[in-house]
């Protein structure tokens, strides 16, 4: 059944691709996967629900493959946050996801133009921590306005570059342009106290890094994000943190990217985890485990 639904997710993405979603009839796509009417419906109670399951499905891959890039990596590395964003670019453009993002934005449906506006603000989150772990505590007063004007940025650089030219600059030249700017405005207002929101802003606007997965994994990807930095402090470097960091995302694959998780495997590794590893990071430990049965036990 899990194949059949993730064949009609795949289907309406290419449809809404070729055709556009407003173009795009549930016949259409119940043509293109070969279902029932009955069956999508039991799958999805409206073609806007089906949007939210392609960008879902979508963001579960980005967000995995943007964690592996930190993997062994310093988080501080702006390097490393460009090839993240440089990931991000690529998926967006080769799904066109961004392209059926605008075409939602002027629909009739106020809830889907809602989840859209959440969408947005899930990327500033993203980029708020990054920013964290780039400049520090000492300029975190500053970094949501920073994050703000770089998306800003970010966004209206790659517009007018692709209108001017198709081919245009690379993702990796507005990236790396975009963010040497944003360096020297981080130092310019940390110097003169210049504030327009301030950071505290981030937990009224999505408490506890509000998703839009499963709402068990809110609290799996706070806990998992935060045991991961630990591991990177409490081994620098060899085979520990390697070993370390492959257990923890093993983990997460299992809960995050299966519908019926292996108890028996996640609790074998998670047992292996903590002998191993929990001494050196004890309270991170404890919130790792406490999500991981709140995902195993809803």
């Amino acid at each position: 059944m899990n194949n059949r639904r993730q064949n009609v997710i795949d289907t309406a993405h290419k449809l809404f691709i070729d055709k556009g979603y407003q173009a795009t009839s549930i016949q259409d796509i119940l043509e293109g996967s070969g279902i029932s009417k009955g069956t999508f419906y039991n799958y999805f109670p409206s073609k806007g629900e089906l949007f939210i399951a392609i960008f879902r499905s979508f963001y579960k891959r980005i967000l995995h493959e943007r964690e592996k890039l930190l993997v062994d990596q310093d988080s501080a590395d702006i390097e490393i946050f460009i090839k993240q964003l440089e990931l991000q670019m690529m998926e967006n453009k080769q799904s066109k996801m961004l392209i059926l993002i605008e075409e939602v934005r002027v629909s009739n449906d106020d809830e889907l133009k809602q989840f859209i506006n959440e969408t947005l603000l899930l990327s500033i989150r993203w980029m708020y921590e990054r920013f964290l772990d780039i400049f520090g505590e000492s300029k975190k007063p500053y970094l949501l306005d920073s994050v703000i004007i770089f998306h800003s940025m970010m966004t209206h650089v790659n517009h007018f570059n692709y209108r001017a030219n198709a081919k245009g600059s690379s993702e990796i030249q507005i990236i790396r342009y975009c963010m040497n700017r944003i360096v020297h405005l981080v130092d310019e207002v940390a110097e003169s106290g210049e504030q327009i929101l301030s950071p505290e802003l981030i937990d009224t606007w999505f408490p506890k890094f509000k998703n839009h997965l499963n709402p068990c994994h809110n609290e799996l990807l706070n806990s998992t994000s935060e045991l991961k930095k630990a591991i990177n402090k409490a081994f620098p470097c060899g085979e520990n943190r390697t070993r370390a960091i492959e257990l923890v995302d093993f983990i997460q694959d299992e809960l995050m990217q299966s519908d019926k998780p292996r108890k028996f495997l996640i609790e074998s590794l998670l047992l292996t985890l903590k002998t191993q590893y929990a001494v050196q990071v004890p309270a991170c430990m404890e919130n790792f485990e406490k999500s991981i049965n709140s995902c195993l036990y809803q």
